[in-house]
This record gives C-alpha cells, sequence and structure tokens, in this order.
C-alpha cells in the first residue's frame, strides 16, 4: 500500500475498535476486565461472534451436499481457505488446512513425517517452545528411531543459542521444529535464518507461528519453510487451528485418514468434519485485521493482504508503544524479575509478551491478585516447561502479562498500579 503507520495511527482509533468487543464491557468487583491474557486466547469481535452464529443459523450443512445450504456452507469454507492463503502470504489455497487447534494438526503431521525417518536420522526441538511444538516431534521421533537433540537457550535474555543450533545441525538432520516468538517470553526467533541453515542440509523446517499471528504478519513465501502452523484463537477468532504445508509434501506424504476421504491436499488433511462454525469465524477474524488496516489507512480499495499487512505495522508499532511503558514502570517495581528481553534497543527482538516474578509471592498469588482486580493474567509454564524448567522456576512458573492492539495505556497504568500494590 505504500501508507505509513505509527502508534498514534492506531490509538486514536482503540476505542472504536475496542466498542467491536462484548468483553470489553464486563466488570470484576466494579472494575473493568483488562484482557492481558491474550498469549492464552484473545478475545473475540461481535463480527466474529456474528459469523459463527450466522452459519450455524443459516448455512449449517456437510460438505459437498447438492442443496442450497450445503452449496452455501462450501462457499464460506472456500472463502476461509482463500483468506487463510492470503494471511500466510501464499497464492495456492490448496495449501491451507484447518484442524482443531495447532496441537491436533501438528500431532498428525509428526505422524506421517515419522514414516520418511529412519533410525539414526536427527531432528531439532528448542528449550524455548511450546510443548505442542516439542512433544509430537519427541513421540515420533521415538517410534521412528530418530535422535532427538534440542537446541538450548541464552538463559541470561531467553533467547536461543543460535551457535549451538548451527553446531547440532548436520547432513543427519530431517526436521529443525522451531517457534517463530516464545508464548513465554516473548522473545522472536529469526527463523528465516535458521531456515536457510537448514536447508543447507537438506533439513525441512516447521514453524510454529501461534504466538507470532497476532503481532506480525506471515508470508510463508519469504520465511521459505516447509510447514507452518498457528490457532485462530489466538489472533482474535474462534477455536481453530491452521497448517500450511507446500503442496508438493502435503500430496507426498500419507496422511492417516477414512478411505473415502479425497487423496488431495488440502482435503486428506482435514480428518472428519470440520468445525464449519468456526471456520466461518475465523474468516471473520481475517477479514477483522484487514479492516483494521483499512481503518488506519483510510484506503479501502487495497486487497487484503495489503490492508493485513497495514494493519500488522500499525498494531506493531501501538504495541510497542504499550511494551515500551509497561517495561518502563515495571523498571521501578523492585521485587519483580523479569524474563526475557528487557533492553528497549532490542523491542524488534521481542513480542509484547512480558514474564515476571516476584521475590516472595508466587506467581498464582499474583494471578489471583490482580484477577480480584478484574485485571487478567496467567500464572504458570503455559506449556512451555521446558524454558521453565531449565530457568529453574517449576513448580511456580511466571506471572505472564500479554498486550495486544485492544489493550489501552490506562489498562497498564493500572497493572502496574495494582503490581505496587501486592507487595
Amino acid at each position: 500500500m505504500g501508507t505509513e503507520t505509527n502508534a498514534a495511527d492506531l490509538r486514536q482509533h482503540v476505542d472504536s475498535i475496542r466498542d467491536q468487543y462484548p468483553a470489553m464491557r464486563r466488570q470484576v468487583n466494579g472494575h473493568g476486565a483488562a484482557f492481558f491474557d491474550g498469549p492464552g486466547g484473545t478475545q473475540t469481535p461481535q463480527c466474529v461472534i456474528d459469523a459463527v452464529g450466522e452459519y450455524l443459523g443459516v448455512t449449517n450443512a456437510n460438505h459437498e451436499g447438492r442443496f442450497a445450504t450445503s452449496r452455501e456452507s462450501d462457499a464460506v469454507l472456500h472463502e476461509a481457505h482463500q483468506a487463510f492463503a492470503e494471511f500466510l502470504g501464499t497464492d495456492n489455497a490448496d495449501e491451507v488446512v484447518f484442524g482443531a487447534n495447532m496441537t491436533s494438526l501438528t500431532f498428525s503431521l509428526s505422524r506421517s513425517l515419522a514414516k520418511t525417518w529412519s533410525a539414526g536420522d536427527e531432528i531439532l526441538l528448542t528449550r524455548l517452545d511450546h510443548d505442542a511444538n516439542f512433544s509430537p516431534w519427541l513421540l515420533a521421533a521415538q517410534d521412528a528411531g530418530a535422535v532427538v537433540k534440542i537446541v538450548e537457550i541464552n538463559e541470561q535474555d531467553c533467547t536461543l543459542n543460535l551457535d549451538d543450533l548451527r553446531d547440532k545441525l548436520s547432513s543427519k538432520t530431517r526436521l529443525v521444529a522451531i517457534g517463530c516468538a516464545s508464548n513465554a517470553v516473548g522473545s522472536i526467533n529469526p527463523v528465516k535464518e535458521i531456515t536457510a541453515w537448514a536447508h543447507e542440509v537438506g533439513a525441512l523446517v516447521f514453524l510454529d507461528a501461534v504466538h507470532l499471528a497476532p503481532h506480525a504478519p506471515i508470508d510463508v513465501a519469504d520465511l521459505d519453510c516447509d510447514f507452518l502452523a498457528c490457532s485462530v484463537y489466538k489472533f482474535f477468532g474462534p477455536h481453530v487451528g491452521v497448517l500450511w504445508g507446500r503442496q508438493e509434501l502435503l500430496s507426498e506424504l500419507t496422511a492417516y485418514k477414512v478411505r473415502p476421504a479425497p487423496d488431495s491436499s488440502p482435503g486428506k488433511w482435514m480428518t472428519g468434519t470440520q468445525n464449519h462454525e468456526g471456520i466461518a469465524g475465523s474468516l471473520a477474524a481475517v477479514n477483522y485485521l484487514a479492516d483494521i488496516g483499512r481503518l488506519v489507512s483510510g484506503d479501502t480499495s487495497g486487497s487484503r493482504r495489503d490492508s493485513l499487512d497495514c494493519a500488522y505495522r500499525a498494531i506493531a508499532n501501538y504495541e510497542r508503544s504499550l511494551l515500551i511503558e509497561l517495561l518502563d514502570g515495571l523498571h521501578q517495581l523492585t521485587p519483580y524479575r523479569l524474563w526475557g528481553i528487557a533492553d528497549k534497543s532490542r523491542l524488534g527482538e521481542r513480542a509484547p509478551t512480558i514474564a515476571v516474578t516476584h521475590n516472595s509471592l508466587t506467581a498464582a498469588e499474583l494471578s489471583e491478585r490482580l484477577g480480584e482486580r478484574g485485571l487478567f493474567t496467567w500464572d504458570g509454564n503455559y506449556y512451555a516447561f521446558n524454558l521453565t524448567e531449565t530457568l529453574g522456576l517449576e513448580p511456580h512458573g511466571m506471572l505472564r502479562i500479554g498486550l495486544v492492539h485492544y489493550n489501552t495505556s490506562e489498562e497498564v497504568q493500572r497493572l502496574l498500579a495494582a503490581l505496587s500494590e501486592c507487595v
């Protein structure tokens, strides 16, 4: 589009954006609810809620029937595949697979990929990842007799040890499974470079983009990865998972499916009847994000992909302004320790997700006290168990504060005041 956006562009529209979310009207003990729990699942705007209800009320039918509602349902599903192709940066909608969630899709794919591995083959996993991008591959490797190598982290800033990763790549490496961003501490991995390194030794690359998707655009063509998965409920939609894979790989691999299902992608990978109403809501979530791009740019004529790119530029700048405010405030609260990148000159290397611990209160105690004030946060390890174990933070884990574009400066200040009061 060529339209430059900044934090102010989105800030002036935040009230109208928040008005689209019924959840923003919730009260807890006389306090307005402030949702800092986005990394566990974001709230949904009314357009997504309406799309789910519209599907169930008007076009609810199974696939490929010879009657009106089935044809209308198939049209919705077709449009959803096209929308997610644009969302993910591919020209081929047949490379988009829907499923129950990212975890289920990853387990399914791992079972198929494991059939191509032999004893002694190697796969690379990391200590920074959510377990959904760890255990499926670990179990698949065990079934195939493959060797699992685990990439270590730099504990001082909770980033991947890239030297360790490169040292562990070899001609035996068959797969590198890595997250685009840490769901626990927000670290963004240089996955484009890692993908290039993996391809140099002939390995495939699977990217977990679940935590990146609410905050930055995804472009599988630019990343040059082989597979990528995300979850729509992490970016303002229903509980639906999405898998992208190169068409030639999806076609070649064996899918575990019922016999009448098609042998061509994406149908062969979408086992059983899909969550059609959820997919309709997922389409609405993509369109909602594109509409933010149109809102901040004033350009209603651009393509959906261009509008998404514009939206994400505005979202990133706005979220960064909130993140700086949160980091500055936490710096004044000496009983708290921040885990992850704290240097404001490196904010491009992290998502607006903050994890902290207190010198005497557990994460659960903090989250409980904040929740009573209408401030919703997560405690524990958020399935990033390898990370919290490596950092010596089990069994209590950390308090996680997640910022997304419907959060406000006023909410950040409320949170900081409450964190101060908690001590």
